[in-house]
């Protein structure tokens, strides 16, 4: 895994620009639950660990909902 994503549903208004930035499609609506808002917060949807850690979702985010974390490489 090179990138994961951590979304703040209570800030997330469910708008959806983040998914269509993702390059690898790993975001999307949870349609399982809703958060304070009452809408569907977003989530990633990696199975494979495929995130690269790109941020084009955090930075997308209008409400600064996304969070994005990168693996670091340690040295042996």
């Amino acid at each position: 895994m090179k990138g994961t994503v951590k979304v703040d549903e209570s800030l997330c208004k469910g708008c959806g620009l983040c998914i269509p930035v993702c390059p690898k499609g790993l975001l999307g609506l949870a349609s399982d639950r809703f958060n304070a808002r009452g809408v569907h917060p977003v989530e990633l949807i990696d199975p494979l660990e495929a995130c690269t850690g790109c941020q084009l979702c955090a930075t997308m985010c209008p409400e600064a909902a996304i969070t994005v974390y990168r693996a670091v490489a340690v040295a042996a």
